[in-house]
């Protein structure tokens, strides 16, 4: 099964009215996918993984306007932190940086949404490719994430 066909499962199964949008151009940057859906680069929904001592991984999803304050994320999880590196995310996300969804995961992981995704009605996270994006609502990714509310962002 392909990235975006695992996407499409998992929102079948979770929220079928969610539709993936798929692009002629890359949108595997916060500028470039807001490039293509002629929005502001804070309505996209940024997906970083990290790893910690603990070797847990965590995903924090932002707005793409924003920094994310790694101290911030070893304070809520307990313990320090580093960004994962490409073969990481592909190996725990089954997603390619630049297309990482922030659901339907090969692995199960913490997932924390960051209050800057309340700004916006809708935001556009990535579907699992680099030329894909689905709009969801804050409350939908909360829905279908599991996730939960964080504020690690500056």
């Amino acid at each position: 099964m392909t990235e975006i066909e695992r996407v499409k499962a998992f929102l079948r199964a979770k929220n079928p009215a969610i539709r993936i949008m798929e692009f002629e151009q890359d949108t595997s940057t916060s500028y470039l996918a807001a490039q293509a859906l002629g929005t502001e680069v804070g309505q996209i929904a940024k997906s970083m993984l990290f790893k910690s001592k603990k070797d847990d991984y965590i995903l924090v999803v932002s707005t793409g306007d924003v920094k994310i304050d790694s101290k911030a994320v070893k304070d809520l999880v307990g313990a320090k932190v580093r960004m994962a590196n490409e073969d990481e995310v592909q190996e725990i996300t089954g997603f390619h940086i630049g297309g990482v969804c922030p659901f339907a995961l090969k692995t199960p992981v913490s997932i924390f949404l960051d209050e800057s995704l309340k700004r916006y009605d809708v935001v556009y996270a990535a579907a699992g490719t680099a030329n894909t994006a689905v709009p969801v609502s804050y409350q939908q990714l909360m829905e279908i994430t599991g996730g939960k509310a964080c504020q690690v962002s500056f």
